[in-house]
């Protein structure tokens, strides 16, 4: 009887590995495999990418020489790709010498905001006398009424500040942020990734996108927003690694030199105050400082990083990770993040705040005083704040209800594949003038479109596609961090259909898409252990894929740029009716 008891019992013990919950065996056949777990360390901080010894073989590099690149590559690459960005972007930067599209309205509040604290109204035809006389014009003092916070406008203002009121001053300071966004992208994507190749592909995919481009060389919010968005987004990057780190010196090491999971300290364990969630936080309500669809991406990232900790939890050995992550992390989330992000937004209305209540301050500064004496909770509201609570309740009912019809306005279902672009100037030159050829038989075009590169776009649309299929069925975070960075800059426009929106408001999310595309030609390349063959085949269509999209790039350069080139060139990069 002991015999037998015993063998049911060592049976009954072989059978445990075999048992996986039931969503495992079900996504199998979709492709899903379980990672080996083995030391919990290399999970929860995963090893840097390094090239085969092989590689630098084939190039003739000493062993040295690569360990040494190998430990500049980390800052070495993004920044030479951020170099390559910014030389595109300030090239020829006050050109055209214009008030294009809504700098008209942009450019001209930073100044006044920038010198009166409030944004003034400016006569209809001032734009004329600004570029004559380079910006030596009366500053007005009546008040303007104005839809968007003012972040974005200081953060033109500084470049006006400094180089004047023109053309190049107003759009230097999102021409400086569209490239410092490349060199946050190269580092966010090396990060995530862990791969140098992949994090500097991203950025360079980013550095030779039409739409990037454009809104960089253009004095225009919605670039200032995405460089907030993606900062917020690589703060709580780096927060997770910092985080997983501390976890992972935290548990137990067996005999063997491994990290085991452990549910005691994984349940347990206190992370700190987190200074890169707080940084995270000031970064989002700058971006809702600057528009207010930051908003949307506050929530969304807001979720994924409590996920992050569930997730964070669940590796160490933690057998209740969201009842740890409430008990543990949650108030703290909440208050990094959400108390920290409306603070910010409020002390960026200082400047209207601090101006004159008696009529000659900012828009509506005065409201309180004249139309709300009466209220009873004007004791413990100050009329400051009650007057910007009835402005803000003025600019929502204008954004949700703004339906005038626009020539370039778009539908969000046309954006992911480059469907209306948003021609910022236009105009025709005489043969011969202003670098248009002599013997132009038609007067030629000169263009600034805020397209996508429209391969870089289309392969994206494959990319999300690979990217959501690597979330739901291999469980993979990077996936996951990617499709919520392009749903937090997409999905929101989905509830406003009927509402005048634009193309250019994808901005928010193209370093997303950038990494969704680099992830994409890292599948393409193979994971590390490939054969020779799968290598050599993976990198050698990757590499066309890239120098098509880099070329795509080089093609519209004319039309981004605002280069006059004769009507036919301008004709053959038309490639869909919708464009023109």
């Amino acid at each position: 009887m002991t015999s037998t008891a015993s063998s049911t019992d060592t049976r009954q013990h072989q059978a445990l590995p075999d048992q996986r919950p039931s969503w495992h065996q079900r996504l199998r056949r979709f492709g899903y495999t379980a990672r080996p777990r083995s030391d919990v360390r290399d999970r929860l901080v995963p090893p840097y990418v390094t090239p085969s010894p092989r590689l630098w073989a084939v190039f003739g590099v000493s062993g040295r020489l690569a360990e040494r690149w190998g430990r500049w590559s980390g800052w070495g690459g993004p920044l030479l790709v951020t170099l390559f960005a910014g030389i595109l972007r300030f090239y020829h930067l006050g050109s055209p010498k214009a008030v294009i599209f809504d700098e008209t309205y942009y450019a001209k509040d930073a100044w006044g905001l920038v010198h009166r604290g409030f944004e003034v109204s400016w006569d209809k035809n001032v734009n004329d006398l600004i570029l004559q006389n380079n910006g030596n014009v009366p500053i007005p003092t009546e008040a303007a009424y104005v839809v968007h916070p003012p972040v974005g406008k200081y953060v033109i203002g500084i470049g006006e500040l400094i180089f004047g009121f023109n053309p190049f001053g107003w759009r230097f300071m999102t021409a400086l942020l569209g490239t410092l966004s490349i060199l946050m992208l190269c580092r966010i994507g090396r990060r995530i990734f862990r791969s140098t190749f992949l994090g500097c592909l991203a950025g360079a995919l980013m550095a030779v996108d039409g739409l990037a481009f454009v809104m960089a060389r253009t004095s225009l919010l919605d670039g200032v927003l995405m460089f907030f968005v993606l900062g917020a987004f690589g703060c709580l990057v780096i927060d997770r690694d910092r985080v997983r780190e501390k976890l992972a010196a935290a548990l137990p090491v067996d005999a063997d030199g491994r990290v085991r999971p452990d549910a005691q300290v994984a349940e347990t364990l206190r992370f700190g105050w987190r200074p890169w969630r707080w940084g995270a936080g000031l970064m989002l309500g700058l971006a809702a400082g600057t528009k207010w669809n930051g908003l949307y991406v506050l929530v969304f990232f807001c979720v994924l990083t409590v996920l992050w900790d569930v997730g964070t939890r669940r590796v160490a050995g933690a057998h209740r990770p969201y009842a740890a992550v409430l008990r543990r992390d949650l108030g703290l989330a909440f208050v990094a993040t959400v108390p920290v992000a409306v603070v910010t937004y409020l002390l960026s209305w200082l400047g209207w705040i601090l101006s004159p209540s008696d009529g000659t301050g900012g828009y509506y500064r005065n409201w309180a005083a004249v139309n709300d004496q009466g209220n009873s909770w004007s004791w413990l509201f100050p009329d400051w704040l009650r007057s910007l609570w009835h402005y803000e309740q003025q600019v929502y009912e204008f954004n949700i209800n703004l339906h005038s019809k626009h020539t370039y306005q778009s539908n969000p279902w046309s954006w992911i594949v480059d469907g209306r672009p948003v021609s910022y100037f236009y105009e025709t030159v005489a043969p011969g003038t202003q670098g248009c050829p002599a013997d132009a038989v038609e007067k030629c075009p000169r263009e600034v479109l805020a397209i996508g590169t429209p391969m870089l776009w289309w392969t994206a649309c494959f990319a999300l596609l690979y990217v959501l299929w690597r979330w739901f069925f291999r469980r993979d975070w990077r996936a996951g961090a990617i499709a919520c960075g392009v749903a937090a800059g997409y999905l929101p426009w989905f509830l406003y259909q009927d509402r005048t929106i634009f193309f250019f408001y994808t901005i928010v999310f193209v370093p997303f898409l950038c990494l969704a595309v680099a992830m994409l030609v890292g599948a393409l390349v193979g994971p590390p252990g490939s054969t020779d063959t799968r290598r050599v085949a993976g990198a050698t269509g990757a590499g066309v894929l890239v120098l098509l999209i880099a070329w795509n790039f080089i093609y519209f350069w004319p039309i981004h740029t605002g280069t006059a080139i004769p009507m036919d060139s301008w004709r053959a990069r038309m490639w869909l009716d919708s464009w023109v």
